[in-house]
C-alpha cells in the first residue's frame, strides 16, 4: 500500500513528524501537496461535505482510510511498522508522550505568535518578546527535563528502552528546531539535556533518517513554519 500523506509544500510543520516516521519505516509514501495540483486536492478532501473530512493538515490516506491530527497518524503508523510497543500499554504510554510534545509544539508556535496566527509576527514582537523569555525559563527546563528523565529512568537508547519509536524520532525534530529557531538559548542549554541532545544525533545516524535529511525531501526549516528563527528572540 503506499500511503497519501497530505500537508502543506512549504513547511515541515506538524507533518515533519509523520514525514519521520515514513522515512524510518521505509513506507512507500507520496507528498500529495508538493506535487502537481496537490494542493488543491487536499483543499478538496477538507471541504467535503459528507463522512467526517479531516479538519485540517496533516492527514493520511491509508487505503480506504482518512486519519487526521499527527499524534493520531503516528499511534496508526507505529502498530503497523514497528514504531511501537507491541502491547496495548506500550502503545497508549508511546501515545501519551506523543500528545505531551504536541502540547510542547503548540508552545513553541506561541513563542513568535502569541497572540494568535491572525496577526503578523511583526505585530506583536513585544508580546512574542516576553513569551519567549517565560518559554525558555520556565516551560523548555519542564518539558525536556521530563523527556530527559525518561530517558535516564530507562536506560536504554531510547525513550522507552531499547527500541526506538516514534516519539523518538518526534524528539529528534524538536531538538534540532529549537536548535535553528534559538541557536543560542539553546546551546547554553544542551548542558542540562545530555540524554536528548544523544538521542538526537542516534536518529540522525540511523541509514534511513540519514537519507531522508540528505535527501530534497527535507523541507529546510524557514520562517514560515512552527520553528522560525527571530535574532530578536534569541537572548
Amino acid at each position: 500500500m503506499k500511503y497519501e500523506l497530505y500537508y502543506w509544500p512549504e513547511i515541515q510543520g506538524r507533518g515533519e513528524y509523520v514525514r519521520l516516521a515514513l522515512e524510518e519505516a521505509g513506507a512507500a509514501y507520496v507528498d500529495v501537496a508538493r506535487g502537481p495540483r496537490g494542493s488543491g486536492a487536499m483543499m478538496k478532501m477538507m471541504d467535503a461535505h459528507t463522512g467526517m473530512p479531516p479538519f485540517a493538515p496533516p492527514f493520511l490516506k491509508a487505503g480506504k482510510l482518512v486519519i487526521g491530527q499527527t499524534a493520531n497518524i503516528l499511534l496508526y503508523l507505529g502498530a503497523r511498522h514497528g514504531l511501537a510497543p507491541k502491547t496495548e500499554a506500550g502503545r497508549l504510554s508511546v501515545h501519551q508522550l506523543q500528545l505531551t510534545i504536541t502540547d510542547l509544539v503548540a508552545e513553541i508556535h506561541d513563542t513568535h505568535h502569541p497572540l494568535g496566527p491572525s496577526m503578523y509576527y511583526e505585530d506583536q514582537k513585544a508580546p512574542a518578546k516576553k513569551r519567549t523569555a517565560e518559554f525558555w525559563d520556565e516551560r523548555v527546563p519542564k518539558y525536556l527535563g521530563y523527556f530527559e528523565r525518561l530517558l535516564a529512568g530507562n536506560g536504554g537508547s531510547y525513550v522507552s528502552g531499547r527500541r526506538l519509536t516514534y516519539v523518538d524520532l518526534s524528539l529528534f525534530q524538536i531538538v534540532a528546531g529549537l536548535r535553528y529557531a534559538f541557536p543560542k538559548r539553546m546551546k547554553a542549554f544542551e548542558a542540562d539535556i545530555p540524554g536528548l541532545v544523544g538521542l538526537h544525533d542516534r536518529v540522525a545516524a540511523r541509514p534511513n533518517i540519514r537519507a531522508y535529511l540528505a535527501s530534497e525531501r527535507r523541507i529546510a526549516f524557514n520562517e514560515q513554519g512552527i520553528f522560525r528563527r527571530y535574532k530578536e528572540l534569541d537572548g
